[in-house]
């Protein structure tokens, strides 16, 4: 069985809005929602979502989801602590922050299947610079012997630039054993989620780490910066996706398309055009500058624009 738990209970301060950070919009859906698509991709069962500011509004948008509630806010090790309905299950648990919306079904597949023989699995990537990011320290033989955060690590793990991409599978037993063990002794008086990995790994339990392929998967948003440029991601990944489907999209840059859109053959999309929801564009229509399409479909051999918007279920024929 593979469940999943997403950490999303912090405000996101440096975003200075009253939203909850992982409801803040990218294209057409809230960052939250292609955490959740990824997940149910990969044939995740039970997916918990540990809320604590602004809760109502998520627990709204995501009715078909479990949720968890932590108050007071102690860490990431007691964020995982409150969804304790899952305390029991078999199988493996993937914990993910609710602000990294670019992650790929096909990056937590591998995830889930790297941690068949081990007890806990986690996610890193190489950076020229570790940063303000944890440390993944590795024992003789390659396997992880501890995460160590970098307001708490020596000079030394400093020099380390495998750093902790934020995202772990774990075995649901020892997730849950695991948790009763640790403590707060650290710079930030926090329980560290990160600390399980020495924790299972002094036990001779198995950690690994496996090293994701693009960064980018799995940037983080923290303020508006940020958030533009996770936009940015997404925006070209869907128009690559469909550039290589055979699409002329004429200037990428400026072309948004929607995760639910359904484009035929033969298409050609003009520079300024939006496209979103769950519209569909059938084969050989053209889509000329400045036009929105939301919800909506394009029959075949339609040209229509410029300067459009068209919406609420409309069919051009």
């Amino acid at each position: 069985m593979r469940n999943a738990i997403i950490l999303a209970a912090g405000k996101g301060t440096r975003m200075k809005s009253e939203m909850n950070k992982v409801m803040h919009p990218i294209i057409d859906r809230p960052m939250l929602a292609y955490i959740v698509e990824a997940l149910k991709a990969t044939g995740v069962e039970r997916i918990v979502v540990v809320v604590g500011y602004q809760a109502e509004s998520i627990m709204d948008a995501f009715p078909d989801l479990e949720f968890a509630v932590q108050s007071p806010q102690l860490g990431s090790g007691h964020a995982v602590m409150q969804a304790c309905q899952l305390e029991g299950e078999e199988g493996d648990t993937l914990i993910i922050n609710g602000d990294g919306p670019c992650i790929q079904p096909e990056t937590l597949e591998r995830l889930f299947e790297a941690n068949q023989d081990a007890s806990l699995t986690l996610l890193s990537a190489v950076l020229e610079d570790g940063a303000h990011y944890g440390r993944i320290v590795r024992d003789e033989d390659g396997s992880v012997k501890a995460i160590v955060e970098a307001k708490d690590a020596s000079p030394e793990e400093k020099e380390i630039r495998e750093i902790n991409a934020g995202m772990y599978c774990f075995k649901n037993k020892d997730l849950f054993e695991g948790l009763k063990q640790l403590t707060n002794d650290n710079a930030q008086h926090e329980y560290y989620l990160t600390d399980l990995a020495s924790i299972l790994s002094r036990q001779g339990k198995k950690v690994e780490a496996m090293v994701i392929e693009d960064r980018d998967e799995v940037m983080g948003i923290n303020d508006c910066v940020e958030l533009s440029e996770a936009y940015r991601w997404m925006r070209d990944h869907i128009n690559r996706r469909w550039m290589k489907e055979g699409v002329q999209i004429v200037d990428p840059a400026r072309t948004v398309i929607g995760k639910d859109v359904r484009i035929g053959h033969d298409v050609i999309i003009h520079p300024g055009v939006s496209i979103i929801g769950s519209s569909v564009i059938e084969d050989f229509a053209e889509i000329m500058p400045n036009t929105v399409i939301e919800d909506s479909k394009i029959e075949k051999n339609q040209k229509i624009g410029p300067n459009l918007y068209i919406k609420q279920n409309c069919v051009v024929k």
